[in-house]
């Protein structure tokens, strides 16, 4: 045990406490420091917290009660309780009805049906025939007084009384009294014994020297050079400390966040695009057929209001129905079946962001490199792994001499500064040819996870959009990575907003 180090941490309120504790006789509590060292309760009570939590005092607490009187218990303490004042009526009278008693007796009507009922309880007197008679257990008490009148006595006297302080009898009559009310007034009050521990008697053996410390220097102390006599107190760098929770952005965000900041860093430029989309925009502009599985109520959100969407220009219509009925000059030979311009006004909640991708080629010319991260929506029944609306992020990179080969190095790339490991395996996606999946390896797993389609887009795309150089594109979802990356199982994690678990996760990944 470092003495030295301890007492050189002690503040100067806990060297005044030990001391007092030096010098008072037990049993101590904190009213006598303070009468002692005339100082505030609350630093006393301060102080004794910092020097339990050191091991130098323990600290007993207690909850006791203080026992006052009311006006009316003074008043009884000297005229005696109703059923006494009525019990000596009846020594004096002898048996009497209840009626008489009510008329002679100078209680109160309330009072009165009180003393009866009491004399009873008591065994002081009993009925018959509607006449009340003294008992012989009545006789006796005339004789002498209760506890419970005892107690109004001493009160009366004293003023208060701790209920600890009390006789196991008068403890008994408290019990009694408190039934009754009005007769007492009970406040509950913590009570504190305190005691020198042997390291606390240890430190004060070896002694401690009371004087002012700096709290703080000013310019002045800085400027004098007094600030090298000024005494300063050591701290303890183990000392308890409160457990802050300070604000920080959502896990989801700061992942969303990162992403956008590695595309950006990579050269690329984010757009943006309605969260309602047309059926056009969001099926029949990316080469997917009107009759796919994907576009079914069971798969795919529509809205009642809007019902339909405006379409763009009739000429990229017209290029989107021969596409899918015959090929159009793509040399395709489409999807042969007659396509319905009805179909394609359709609303939907998007079920992916390839539509933006689709928008931004029509407006941008080549060469570019665009990302967009967002919210899409599919008909998902909510498991630990699916949810109906969840984020992705979408790109595309077009020039003349963009290959399937660079667009597997952009994805490599991503996943890389991101801290994993990937491989490619080949895919079917409608709107790319080639198309990929792309799986990230889970080294505590030992197993690889898919996370993201990618492929170069078909000439059904790019030719009604007018574009003639290469696209290659990708779409990852999110909230898949985030799981990987926060170490949850359950999806439904990243909504909850489950407080213990969010003030749990570091400020910084």
């Amino acid at each position: 045990m470092d003495i030295e180090r301890i007492i050189d941490e002690l503040h100067l309120y806990e060297k005044k406490v030990l001391k007092a504790l030096e010098n008072l006789e037990p049993p101590i509590s904190p009213e006598d420091i303070v009468k002692s060292e005339k100082m505030d309760i609350k630093a006393v009570m301060s102080a004794l917290g910092s020097l339990e939590s050191k091991g130098l005092v323990s600290v007993h607490k207690s909850v006791d009660k203080i026992l006052k009187p009311t006006h009316a218990s003074k008043k009884y303490a000297i005229k005696g309780l109703p059923e006494r004042q009525i019990l000596q009526l009846l020594s004096k009278e002898g048996p009497l009805e209840i009626s008489e008693i009510m008329k002679k007796s100078s209680l109160d009507k309330t009072e009165n049906k009180v003393a009866i009922g009491w004399l009873m309880r008591k065994k002081w007197a009993k009925i018959e025939d509607n006449t009340i008679k003294i008992t012989s257990e009545g006789e006796k008490s005339l004789e002498r007084l209760g506890s419970d009148e005892i107690l109004l006595q001493e009160l009366a006297e004293k003023g208060q009384i701790k209920l600890s302080s009390l006789s196991d009898k008068l403890k008994k009559a408290f019990k009694l009294l408190n039934q009754r009310k009005g007769l007492l007034k009970v406040k509950k009050v913590k009570e504190h014994e305190i005691h020198l521990t042997d390291k606390g008697k240890t430190i004060l053996e070896r002694g401690l020297e009371i004087r002012e410390e700096a709290t703080q220097l000013t310019h002045d102390d800085l400027k004098t050079g007094r600030w090298k006599k000024l005494y300063y107190r050591g701290y303890d760098i183990h000392a308890e400390y409160p457990i802050i929770f300070p604000g920080k952005m959502h896990p989801l965000k700061r992942i969303i966040e990162e992403i956008r900041d590695i595309f950006l860093k990579m050269g690329f430029t984010e757009a943006r695009g309605p969260i309602i989309e047309s059926a056009f925009w969001n099926f029949d502009c990316l080469f997917q057929p009107q009759d796919h599985a994907a576009r079914e109520m069971q798969d795919t959100f529509y809205v009642k209001n809007p019902p339909e969407t405006k379409l763009p220009d009739k000429s990229l219509v017209e290029k989107v129905r021969m596409v899918h009925e015959d090929g159009g000059s793509t040399g395709s030979e489409g999807w042969q079946y007659k396509w319905d311009v009805e179909i394609a006004k359709k609303s939907v909640l998007r079920t992916h962001t390839t539509c933006v991708s689709a928008r931004f080629l029509l407006e941008n010319k080549p060469p570019l490199k665009m990302f967009s991260i967002g919210r899409v929506f599919r008909r998902e029944t909510i498991t630990y792994k699916h949810l109906p609306e969840f984020h992705q992020v979408e790109g595309i990179v077009a020039a003349e001499n963009v290959t399937f080969k660079n667009l597997l190095g952009i994805l490599r790339e991503f996943y890389t500064r991101l801290g994993f490991k990937v491989r490619f395996r080949p895919a079917y996606f409608p709107y790319t040819y080639l198309s990929t999946e792309c799986e990230i390896y889970l080294p505590e797993k030992e197993t690889w996870i898919e996370l993201g389609g990618a492929g170069m887009f078909r000439p059904e795309v790019l030719e009604p959009l007018q574009v003639e150089t290469p696209v290659a594109a990708f779409g990852l979802g999110i909230e898949r990575l985030a799981m990987i990356r926060l170490g949850i199982e359950d999806i439904r994690m990243l909504y909850q907003s489950n407080l213990g678990w969010l003030r749990s996760l570091p400020v910084c990944p």
